[in-house]
């Protein structure tokens, strides 16, 4: 009976489980809130948003690409540079040449012009478009992956919930959150993992029998004072362990894809990472994180920013189309966005430099609305116009897309509380 009607309260934007209602609909079935406390609740709750399935795919620029030269060009200004807008498959929406096969997927996508933000030095801008927190003191907040990983990802997956692909020293991990949300390290999509296979002569149940050796010899280490170093050694080797033992492991082998898809989606290490994340998705793991690197475009911005939308642009498109196709799409929120954008003043080396202003985000997905645009920029791109979007903002959006309660707090390891978003709301109107 509680159970029922714990499954009848409707969460709020944001994923949140208003308790009164939950109180005033379990009181109608008599006994219910003495069957079914809070806290039960709000576990019940976060096993319903796993058997949903939901899962995000975070597309990085790495480095800050140019607004102008992606998704909010300025053709014939001053500040628009040689840069051509082209038509997309939505009328009245434009973006930059170069973006052919991302014009026309546009109906599956938003894009959201006004994002602003005042961080623009690389290390701190990028820590805080993963996490949705400003480096602080002695705190290593999670990143996103992880946060996703540890609020909807499967319990007892065999394979790791985050992955992230094309970053061979990811910096960004699980934070205060441990080594069990810690993502997993793909640097070439092209290729198996390495270290995926059993030792040459070792069985399974050799394999076995060296793990418990393994946790025997730990114990005296625990006990004697090192617990939470073997805990987090622990969780790495048997997230190992499962790996190497999963039946799910051909997920990473793209090889089973014909030639035409993986072409489709580009031979770029870019192409082939949003091909993988696709195939890891539909095989259950929950985040999964592209990065393409290069975009800090100090020198000779327009040349480069053609080569990397090459690079880009057929992936993002194909990932997009192919998830609406196969029926994920309404259950995998995929993000486009770097640390932040670059000026719309050409600097002397024909280049752009790092602008947090005012630059662009795009979203499909999740419950998002696509073929529209929200916010906008002045004629010269210096300021943000109509709805002003900020990194807790997106950060509530993320949530509300993937059903996470925005304001839930986790516990660091000496107890404090932190919110995964601490402010901000969530942009309705990319929901209706």
């Amino acid at each position: 009976m509680a159970q029922q009607a714990f499954m009848q309260v409707k969460a709020n934007g944001d994923g949140v489980v208003d308790r009164r209602t939950f109180v005033r609909t379990v009181a109608a079935g008599a006994a219910g809130v003495g069957m079914l406390g809070w806290r039960d609740a709000v576990m019940l709750h976060a096993d319903e948003l796993r058997r949903q399935d939901k899962a995000c795919i975070l597309l990085f620029m790495r480095g800050g690409p140019s607004q102008l030269e992606t998704f909010d060009p300025k053709p014939g200004t001053t500040n628009g540079g040689p840069t051509r807008a082209i038509q997309t498959a939505v009328p009245g929406i434009q973006i930059a040449e170069g973006w052919d096969n991302v014009a026309r997927a546009m109906r599956d996508l938003a894009i959201i012009r006004s994002v602003s933000n005042r961080e623009g030095e690389h290390q701190r801008a990028t820590y805080q478009m993963h996490t949705g927190y400003l480096p602080l003191g002695g705190v290593r907040h999670p990143s996103l992956g992880s946060i996703v990983a540890k609020e909807i990802g499967p319990a007892d997956f065999d394979l790791p919930s985050f992955v992230s692909v094309g970053n061979r020293f990811f910096t960004l991990g699980s934070g205060f959150l441990g080594a069990a949300y810690a993502p997993f390290v793909v640097a070439n999509p092209s290729q198996m993992p390495s270290n995926v296979e059993l030792p040459g002569g070792v069985n399974l149940s050799r394999f076995n029998r060296r793990l418990g050796l393994m946790q025997d010899l730990e114990r005296d280490f625990s006990e004697s004072g090192g617990q939470l170093r073997v805990q987090n050694h622990g969780t790495l080797y048997s997230s190992a362990a499962q790996l190497v033992r999963s039946p799910r492991l051909t997920a990473f082998d793209l090889s089973q894809e014909s030639n035409a898809t993986r072409d489709r989606y580009g031979r770029s290490t870019f192409g082939q990472g949003c091909l993988l994340a696709r195939r890891l998705v539909e095989t259950g793991v929950t985040f999964v994180e592209v990065e393409s690197n290069g975009w800090d475009t100090h020198q000779d911005n327009f040349s480069r920013t053609k080569t990397l939308s090459e690079g880009v642009d057929p992936g993002f498109a194909a990932l997009v189309r192919d998830l609406r196709e196969r029926g994920r799409l309404d259950r995998t929120l995929v993000i486009w966005m770097g640390e932040f954008g670059r000026t719309p003043r050409i600097n002397g080396n024909t280049g752009r430099d790092h602008f947090p202003r005012a630059f662009s985000v795009v979203l499909a997905g999740g419950g998002i609305r696509g073929g529209r645009v929200i916010g906008g920029t002045s004629e010269t791109g210096t300021d943000p116009t109509g709805r002003v979007v900020g990194v807790a903002d997106l950060f509530c959006t993320f949530c509300r897309a993937l059903g996470i309660n925005s304001r839930r707090e986790n516990l660091t390891p000496i107890g404090r509380p932190i919110r995964i978003v601490d402010g901000g709301e969530a942009v309705g109107e990319l929901f209706s």
